[in-house]
C-alpha cells in the first residue's frame, strides 16, 4: 500500500507512537490524518491535513460517528493502547481486565466501525501496533502480554478473513519504546520517531510481520528458530 496519497486514522494519537505516526505520515505524503484521541485538545497538531477525531475506545456508538466522520479513509493505525503491569497472581483483576478491554475488546470496536468504510475505499488496510510479548510474556506484565497476545491471534484471523473483502492486515511487533508507557522498563529504548518510519515502511513493502526496530528483529528471529528459548529468556526478566 502506498502511504503517498493515502487517508489514515490512527488511533491514541495524542502521544507516543500515535504523535509520530501523525508526524510520519504527514512527511510521507499522506493527503490527510484523521488523528483519533479520546481528548483531542491534546493532540497539538497544526497542518491543515490533521483532522482531529475524538475517539473512546469503550464507546461504540462514538466510534460509530468517528467512522461516519472519517468515511474517506483508506488506511487504520490502531496504536492506542494500555499498560499497567504488575503480577498476574496479586494485581487486582479489574486492573487486569482493563488491559483487556482496551488493547483487545478495544481495538475490536475501533476495526468493526471502520471495516465497512475501508472496503467502501478499497483496497484498504489495518495496521494493529502489538508487541515483542504477543509472542511471548514477561512475568511484570503478564496481563499486558496475554492482551496483546490475544489481540495478534485477533490480527491473524482478520487477515485471512478481510482479504476477501479487499483489506490488508498487518502486525506491528515493536520492542521497548522511549514513550510514557514504557518509562518503567529498564531497556534500551527506540525513538518513537524511528519506530513510526519503519511501521509505514513496512506498511508499503506489505510486510505482515513488521518489526520496527532492533530488538523486535532479534526477538522474531530468535521466535522463529526456538519460540521456547525466547519463553525462558523473557520468563527470566
Amino acid at each position: 500500500m502506498n502511504i503517498k496519497g493515502s487517508i489514515v486514522v490512527v488511533t491514541g494519537a495524542n502521544r507516543g507512537i500515535g504523535r509520530s505516526l501523525v508526524g510520519a505520515l504527514l512527511a510521507h505524503g499522506a493527503n490527510k490524518v484523521y488523528a483519533g484521541a479520546r481528548d483531542t485538545s491534546k493532540l497539538g497538531a497544526t497542518d491543515s491535513r490533521v483532522v482531529p477525531l475524538k475517539m473512546d475506545l469503550s464507546d461504540e456508538a462514538g466510534l460509530a460517528a468517528a467512522a461516519k466522520t472519517a468515511g474517506d479513509a483508506t488506511l487504520l493505525i490502531n496504536n492506542a493502547g494500555v499498560l499497567e503491569g504488575g503480577s498476574q497472581l496479586t494485581a487486582p483483576i479489574d486492573t487486569l481486565r482493563r488491559e483487556f478491554e482496551t488493547n483487545y475488546f478495544g481495538t475490536l470496536r475501533v476495526i468493526r466501525a471502520f471495516v465497512p468504510v475501508l472496503e467502501k475505499n478499497k483496497p484498504g488496510a489495518i495496521a494493529n501496533v502489538l508487541s515483542v510479548v504477543s509472542w511471548a510474556s514477561m512475568p511484570g506484565i503478564g496481563a499486558y502480554s496475554a492482551s496483546k497476545a490475544a489481540s495478534n491471534s485477533m490480527t491473524m484471523a482478520l487477515r485471512g478473513e478481510l482479504a476477501k473483502r479487499g483489506i490488508s492486515v498487518f502486525g506491528v511487533y515493536p520492542g521497548p519504546v522511549d514513550t510514557d508507557m514504557a518509562k518503567g522498563i529498564e531497556l534500551t529504548k527506540t525513538s518513537p520517531d524511528d519506530v513510526a518510519n519503519a511501521i509505514l515502511k513496512g506498511i508499503e513493502n506489505n510486510s505482515l510481520y513488521i518489526t520496527p526496530d532492533p530488538m523486535a528483529e532479534q526477538v522474531y528471529a530468535g521466535w522463529k528458530g526456538d519460540h521456547a528459548a525466547v519463553e525462558a529468556q523473557f520468563g527470566s526478566m
